[in-house]
Order: structure tokens, then sequence, then C-alpha cells
């Protein structure tokens, strides 16, 4: 079959587009792959148990949680300075600690972001917004970005209550401290409190996960 010039150049474009889409659709499936095992190896499910870490608080003392000997478990909330949404929950944040700190349930606050990227969350920065909202619970730097991946923690705030076990500290629940970011006056559904309060009554909780809603974490 003899091809006119014409229709050979019309074929070869078509050759080349068809490779140059086959090959686009393969380099964003690679990069799909790799983002969704990076994210994934590291996070943590309801039922797992947490590994402890040792992260400098802003008394320049390092925090693990195996120093709280009588706590039945915790509250680990990923927070920041810079974000709006971190901000919006800091009160509630002082709250949740102040009634449950007493009952076995500290909250331990940890600010994941990079600071040469977000300089406003550096040690200097968490000290100062410390002081400012009368934190009562450790403020801990996840410097080198070590501990937000094992956790899977991909927003600030994001909370992981666990519980203290003979066989470790289970994950107990995952995701937003309530309903409402904007009002807490609006709030209709305490998502923490109630697994708190489920976990102290020895009961089931009843909504494990939700959606944490907040601002990415920040990284190089």
């Amino acid at each position: 079959m003899n091809f006119s010039n014409h229709e050979y150049k019309n074929a070869n474009k078509f050759s080349v587009s068809k490779t140059l889409r086959i090959f686009t659709v393969l380099i964003c499936f690679v990069c799909l792959t790799a983002f969704t095992t990076k994210t994934d190896a590291g996070s943590y499910k309801v039922g797992d148990v947490a590994t402890d870490f040792s992260l400098i608080n802003i008394d320049g003392k390092m925090v693990s949680l195996s120093d709280y000997k009588t706590a039945k478990g915790f509250v680990v909330i990923f927070t920041c300075n810079t974000c709006p949404y971190a901000v919006a929950y800091e009160d509630r944040i002082v709250d949740l600690d102040k009634k449950y700190a007493s009952k076995g349930y500290p909250v331990i606050a940890i600010m994941p972001n990079d600071t040469d990227v977000k300089p406003g969350d550096n040690m200097q920065a968490m000290q100062a917004r410390a002081k400012a909202k009368g934190f009562t619970f450790p403020y801990l730097m996840d410097d080198g970005q070590k501990i937000y991946p094992q956790y899977g923690a991909t927003k600030t705030p994001h909370v992981y209550i666990l519980e203290k076990t003979t066989k470790g500290n289970i994950v107990k629940y995952i995701g937003a401290i309530d309903d409402n970011y904007q009002d807490a006056a609006a709030v209709k559904t305490k998502y923490a409190e109630n697994a708190i309060d489920a976990l102290l009554a020895g009961k089931e909780i009843a909504q494990k996960t939700t959606r944490a809603i907040g601002c990415s974490i920040k990284v190089k």
C-alpha cells in the first residue's frame, strides 16, 4: 500500500500524539502509585498500636508518651500556629485538655510543619503562641518530620485518640475534633469528646473515623 506525502505526515503525527498520550498516562500512574505508597505505608488505622516518640517541648524538655505513667490514653493532635483552621480550634483544644487530662486523657499537641517553609511555626513562635493562649498541655515540635508520617496525619489539626493497654497505645479514633471549625457554638457533634467519653465508659466508639478538616502539613 502506497501512502501519499500528506497521508504519511498525518499518520506520523497521529503516531507521535498517541505515543505521547500513553507516555503521559504511564508517568501519571507511576507518580500516583509512588505518592499513594508513601502516604499509606505509615498511616495508622483504628486498632493499630502507635509507637512512642520523644519530641522536644516548648520548655526545652523531651516528652514521650511513656512519661505519663497514670494516663489511660492520649489525645494526640497535630496542629500549628499558622493554619487558620488550627487557630480556630485552639480554645477547643485547651478545653479538651482541661476536661479530660484529669480523667486520664491528656492532650499532646505536635507541630508537624517544616519551619523553613513556615517560619511562623518555629520554636520561638510556638512558645509565644502557647503563652498567649494559655496552653495547658505539651506543645511538641516534630523536628525532622519523622512522627506525623507514621501516624498518617495530613492536616492541621488532625486528631488521634489512643488508649493505653497492655499491648501498647491502641489507636481508637482518627479525624476531626468536631463538625464545625468555624463556630464552636454551632457544633452539633463533638467527635473527639464522644470518643473519649465512650472509652471512659468502657463502651464502643460509635464513630471511629471522620475526615480531618484543615491545612495541609508543610514540607520542603
